[in-house]
């Protein structure tokens, strides 16, 4: 059976307000949860950033889901800091929580001062850090010398079994580059073939554990009023990698997207009112061998999503085997 998750976007809803959400997602039958870790959000309209940690610490206690984060060390966390955090929540919760791990984007890193990589520079230091967290939560005293520096770092409060730690991919060439480190793989929804390649890359380069993706869509009563939501709220994933990355301000997306229009974002947003619509297109990435499927309703009222989803979407998701 497929894992059906509720995304948990910090960018968009206060961290209460998301605390009600994920609980509510948990009553109407969502399997489990996951968050986004950021700064900052991506437009200026979202207005919100809590931080990923003492929500998670939160969420995990308020539900029996269990829920993960996507998070970038290197920079803006020390890895012995991500470390210190995982294994304090999988202590406290164990088989609970996971992290999947990427290279990060400027928007949320930049406030270091430091200069943000290129990306050959920021995926060797996701490396570093990768294995920097896995002595650490293998209890290891840890010193290092290269892109990330540690002296005698090590984490003494430790669950029994460190959680799972996946590769974020977006590109065929990141998910490749993991796979030799990763318990799974997390993706972003793309064009069909996209996908069907980043999951072919991260399996021929011996990728082991399950693969996740996290779909962004909209849903409404109407469709005019889904397709105004997903405009106004995420138009920001009209902005192309490897920009994406790059800029590093909430202003600087709402400039770049500022003519965009509701049919551009709908090409970049799974935008209906009718659940059996978006049932059809999810149960596509099952058919693509998707374990876990995400789905982050890019509105700020999460309520009646919650419902209609699980009433009209998440039975027939759920049945569907990869």
């Amino acid at each position: 059976m497929t894992i059906v998750g509720f995304h948990a976007s910090h960018e968009q809803l206060a961290p209460a307000r998301l605390l009600r959400a994920v609980q509510l997602a948990e009553e109407a039958g969502f399997d489990a949860a996951m968050c986004s870790d950021h700064l900052a959000p991506w437009s200026v309209r979202q207005g919100e950033s809590g931080f990923a940690w003492s929500w998670l610490g939160a969420a995990l206690q308020a539900t029996r889901l269990p829920i993960g984060v996507v998070t970038a060390p290197g920079q803006r966390y020390h890895p012995t800091l991500t470390a210190q955090a995982a294994a304090t929540l999988e202590s406290m919760f164990p088989g609970r929580f996971w992290a999947a791990l990427g290279s990060g984007e400027a928007l949320n890193e930049h406030v270091t001062g430091d200069p943000f990589p290129p990306k050959e520079e920021r995926d060797e230091r996701l490396l570093e850090s990768v294995n920097a967290i896995r002595r650490l939560l293998a209890g290891e005293e840890v010193t290092a010398d290269g892109l990330v520096q540690l002296d005698r770092a090590r984490i003494w409060s430790l669950p029994e079994v460190p959680p799972p730690l996946l590769i974020a991919a977006v590109s065929p060439e990141t998910a490749a580059d993991g796979a030799d480190w990763a318990d799974g793989l997390i993706t972003v929804d793309q064009p069909r073939e996209a996908l069907r390649a980043v999951i072919e890359a991260y399996r021929d380069a011996g990728g082991r554990g399950p693969t996740a993706v996290q779909v962004h869509l909209s849903w409404a009563p109407t469709d005019d009023e889904a397709r105004a939501i997903a405009h106004d709220q995420w138009r920001s994933g009209l902005v192309p990698a490897p920009l994406a990355w790059e800029l590093d301000t909430p202003e600087a997306f709402d400039e770049r997207t500022a003519d965009a229009t509701p049919d551009e974002v709908a090409e970049t947003v799974q935008v209906s009112a009718d659940p059996g619509w978006h049932l059809a297109r999810l149960l596509e990435l099952v058919e693509l061998g998707f374990d876990r499927i995400f789905l982050h309703h890019v509105g700020t009222e999460q309520d009646a999503f919650i419902h209609a989803f699980g009433e009209r979407v998440l039975p027939g998701l759920k049945e569907a085997t990869p």
